[in-house]
């Protein structure tokens, strides 16, 4: 478990995306990706498709907010993590930038949410540690 209070959670939509990519998780490749997960009717009898893809982004998008809610905490391992997080964002970025296969809007939104993650953090921290300061002849 403290191996997760210290990396940081984007990096599991990246790894799920690359093996998606590799074609290690379904057939066909980085067309796998608009695959419908899940679909059916709705009471306006719309229809309602969720595909792969989607599905990722959403996975991104609550590990942002477990992620945001870390960095609410401060310690040694806030450094750490924030760290790794710009890490995690430029192996996003650099991906992005060179490889065919993570051209797609979907890598982008998930660089965008490892960016996120990045500036929010450190924002979030800064905050929180700015009321852990005390100034004054009352120390």
């Amino acid at each position: 478990m403290a191996f997760l209070r210290v990396v940081p959670l984007t990096v599991f939509p990246l790894i799920i995306y690359n093996l998606l990519a590799a074609g290690f998780l379904g057939y066909g490749g980085i067309n796998y990706l608009n695959y419908d997960v899940i679909s059916f009717s709705l009471a306006s009898d719309a229809l309602f498709h969720l595909k792969l893809s989607e599905l990722i982004i959403a996975f991104a998008l609550i590990l942002l907010f477990v992620e945001l809610i870390k960095a609410t905490k401060f310690g040694a391992q806030t450094l750490l993590d924030h760290m790794i997080s710009t890490v995690v964002f430029i192996v996003y970025l650099i991906e992005f930038i060179s490889v065919f296969t993570a051209a797609t809007p979907v890598f982008f939104l998930l660089t965008l949410i490892a960016l996120l993650d990045v500036l929010a953090g450190i924002a979030i921290s800064i905050s929180s540690a700015r009321r852990d300061v005390a100034f004054g002849p009352n120390l």
